[in-house]
């Protein structure tokens, strides 16, 4: 793989207001992404940032001022890498993600990060100072050959042994099984798996639109032509009682395991201690809302 087009922009803040449920300002150090998700739902970014080169093969590394006054962000919720990853590998040179949780130190800011890496592990005494501090991983597959075809994140196990500890170390962790894949994702195999070192289990399902809808089709048609007619019914077709189904299959599932399952309740208040819930969590739409406003914001605050 080639070198990605890695540059610096100025922007005059990196936090923005956010309307996803989950938080109330989202917080994206680095614009595109090195990771390569065929399925990346974010690469409708590119015409915010300028540049030609394809998704997933460039990056702008923000800078920004230093946050001012970080006390009045006390009991605010911040979800750092609501569209792009914060612990991409060039964090380990640009320390962007670290720069800014150095800023909001002591601060009282609630944090939680999304990561496919294990590079977050560098930061976890500094991740542990923010009060109910909390890190996700996206994890779709329990088979490494598959988690090869879709991204060129860390492997799977990487992730999870990250997430563990985090977990011994007393902060709150979250597997997030997304995108799931109709027939090729195993949820069930990745909640047994995952149930012992994480507080919440996120569900999302695959959403198939713009440029990456046909990228996507075409590797269920070459790899997995037994489940091109799932994949037609449910993305050409519009039907979801694949979903329905799915939803019902995995509500039974959490049962036997002892698991609540229940819809779109983050669960903050459960003890550190209890077993996790399976939230079915689709809140596709409003990150993409959200993402559309981060790089609109972007556009017009980038310098060269």
């Amino acid at each position: 793989m080639a070198e990605p087009v890695i540059q610096t922009v100025q922007v005059r803040s990196i936090l923005s207001k956010s309307n996803l449920p989950v938080c109330e300002y989202s917080v994206n150090p680095y614009v595109g992404c090195t990771h390569g998700c065929r399925y990346c739902y974010a690469s409708f970014m590119k015409r915010f940032t300028g540049h030609t080169e394809p998704w997933g093969t460039f990056l702008d590394v923000k800078q920004w001022p230093p946050v001012t006054n970080p006390g009045r962000y006390a009991g605010k919720e911040l979800f750092i890498g609501s569209v792009t990853d914060p612990y991409l590998p060039q964090e380990e040179r640009y320390e962007r993600t670290r720069a800014l949780l150095l800023q909001l130190q002591g601060s009282g800011a609630k944090i939680s990060i999304a990561t496919k890496s294990d590079l977050v592990l560098r930061d976890l005494d500094l991740i542990k100072t923010f009060p109910d501090a909390r890190v996700s991983w996206s994890i779709n597959t329990l088979d490494e050959g598959f988690r090869q075809d879709m991204d060129s994140a860390v492997s799977i196990e990487r992730r999870l042994a990250a997430m563990q500890a985090f977990h011994r170390a007393g902060v709150r962790t979250t597997c997030f099984i997304s995108p799931i894949f109709p027939g090729i994702t195993d949820v069930p195999a990745i909640v047994r798996r995952a149930k012992g070192q994480c507080n919440l289990i996120w569900l999302e399902n695959l959403n198939l639109r713009g440029s990456y809808k046909a990228v996507i089709l075409d590797y269920i048609r070459e790899k997995h032509p037994h489940l091109l007619p799932l994949y037609q019914e449910i993305y050409v077709r519009g039907d979801r009682s694949y979903w329905r189904m799915l939803d019902q299959e995995l509500k039974a599932d959490a049962a036997t395991l002892g698991l609540d399952y229940v819809t779109n309740d983050d669960s903050m208040q459960r003890p550190f201690d209890a077993p996790p819930v399976v939230v079915n969590y689709f809140y596709h739409e409003q990150i993409k809302r959200s993402a559309r406003k981060d790089g609109n914001r972007h556009a017009g605050t980038a310098g060269g």
